[in-house]
C-alpha cells in the first residue's frame, strides 16, 4: 500500500496558527505585566483625582492657567493629581500638582511620534496599551476634573459617565473646567438626548460645570462629607466593577 505523503499547506496553516496563538499569548502576559507594575507603583497614591484635559493648549492659555491653579489647589488640600503626563493642559495640572504639597503623576503613553512626559512627574509611568492606562485613571480616581480638549478629552469624558450611569463605578464628583467650553455639550445632551430619552434627566447630575477653583475643591469635599452619597476618603480602588 502506497504511503499516503502529508500536504504541505496543513503544515504551513498548522504553523501560523501556532505563531498567531504564541503573539496574543505574549500580548496577554504583556497585559498582566503592565497591570501588576502600575498598580504596585500607584498603590499608595490615594487620595487622588484623574485630570484630563488638551495636550495642544500653550502655557499663554487661559485654561492652561486655570488648570494649573485648579491643580495646586487640590494638591495642597491634600490631592494627589493623575494626568496623562504630556504636554498642554496635561502638564498644567501636573506643574500645579508638582508645586502643591502632594503627589503629581503621569500616565504616560508610549507613542511613536507624540507625547514626551512633562517634566513635572512625582511618579511617572509608561503604558504600551492605552486601554491600561484608562484603567488606572478609574481605578485611582476620587474625583475627575475635565479641562477643555479634544476628542481625547470627550472619549475620556464620555467613558467616565458611561461608567457611573451604569454603576459600574461609584458616583464620585466630576467637574468640567470651563462654562463657556461646555456649556453648548450640556445643552445637547439636554436637548438633543434627554429631550429623546436617550438617557434621564438625573444623569445630567452626574457632572458639573465650573470655572472658579475654590468652588472646585468645595464640591469635592462636600461631596464626600454629604452622608447621603457613600463615598469616603478611607477607602481605595473606588472606581471599577467588572
Amino acid at each position: 500500500m502506497a504511503e499516503s505523503k502529508k500536504n504541505p499547506s496543513n503544515n504551513l496553516s498548522d504553523l501560523l496558527m501556532q505563531n498567531e496563538f504564541d503573539n496574543e499569548s505574549w500580548h496577554a502576559f504583556e497585559i498582566v505585566s503592565e497591570y501588576v507594575s502600575a498598580t504596585q507603583s500607584l498603590d499608595q497614591i490615594t487620595p487622588a483625582i484623574s485630570f484630563f484635559g488638551s495636550a495642544r493648549s500653550k502655557p499663554s492659555d487661559k485654561f492652561y492657567k486655570l488648570s494649573e491653579e485648579i491643580a495646586f489647589k487640590l494638591s495642597e488640600s491634600g490631592f494627589n493629581i493623575i494626568t496623562g503626563g504630556g504636554p498642554g493642559l496635561m502638564e498644567a495640572a501636573s506643574k500645579g500638582a508638582f508645586n502643591g504639597k502632594s503627589k503629581s503623576i503621569g500616565l504616560n503613553i508610549i507613542l511613536p511620534k507624540e507625547q514626551n512626559p512633562n517634566p513635572y512627574q512625582d511618579i511617572s509611568i509608561n503604558f504600551k496599551y492605552f486601554f491600561m492606562r484608562k484603567v488606572m485613571f478609574v481605578k485611582y480616581a476620587f474625583a475627575y476634573v475635565v479641562a477643555p480638549g479634544g476628542f481625547g478629552t470627550l472619549d475620556e469624558f464620555s467613558e467616565v459617565l458611561t461608567l457611573i450611569q451604569t454603576n459600574k463605578s461609584k458616583k464620585v464628583p466630576v467637574i468640567l473646567v470651563g462654562v463657556d467650553f461646555w456649556q453648548g455639550l450640556q445643552d445637547w445632551f439636554q436637548n438633543k438626548i434627554i429631550q429623546e430619552k436617550f438617557a434621564d434627566q438625573e444623569d445630567l447630575s452626574i457632572f458639573k460645570i465650573s470655572n472658579d477653583p475654590d468652588d472646585i475643591v468645595n464640591f469635592i469635599f462636600d461631596c464626600y462629607y454629604r452622608k447621603d452619597n457613600n463615598l469616603s476618603f478611607k477607602s481605595n480602588n473606588l472606581n471599577i466593577h467588572l
